[in-house]
């Protein structure tokens, strides 16, 4: 397994890693907000798409600094202080597919529209917060880097 430092215990199921994200990974990631009084788990899967603005995607590369989990876990944090729930997330870096899982985010709650809000709010905190880059390849054999 190859991981981003964090600095916090590499068992945890919130990290930046090489890792592929499979139905255990997600479920790792669910097991890390479950709680006797949450009624609602809320999970989202980023997953690789063939097409981006029109054109075909063949496959991403993302790169993440080496502190990724570090701001992952303290975006979760922070997430988590404000909505007052658990959430957790896991992200892949290095080469992915159409088809493969980018991202793992997770919140549970009581009930289930404060759980999906949480969820959204974390997907957009990673997005904006988390030193992780994309570039996308075109089947015409060109690429672009995105969100820089």
């Amino acid at each position: 397994m190859t991981e981003v430092s964090s600095g916090v215990g590499q068992s945890d199921a919130t990290r930046v890693t090489e890792d592929v994200l499979d139905d255990a990974a997600a479920r790792a990631v669910e097991a890390a907000v479950a709680a006797p009084e949450c009624g609602a788990v809320v999970t989202f899967r980023g997953v690789v798409r063939d097409e981006d603005g029109g054109r075909d995607v063949t496959s991403l590369d993302y790169e993440a600094h080496p502190d990724a989990t570090a701001v992952l876990r303290r975006v979760c944090a922070d997430v988590a202080a404000e909505t007052g729930l658990r959430v957790a997330a896991a992200h892949r870096f290095g080469h992915l597919v159409v088809g493969d899982v980018a991202l793992v985010a997770s919140a549970s709650a009581g009930h289930r529209a404060e759980a999906f809000a949480a969820c959204s709010l974390l997907v957009e905190r990673i997005k904006a917060e988390v030193p992780i880059w994309k570039k996308q390849q075109f089947t015409d054999g060109e690429s672009e880097w995105v969100g820089l």
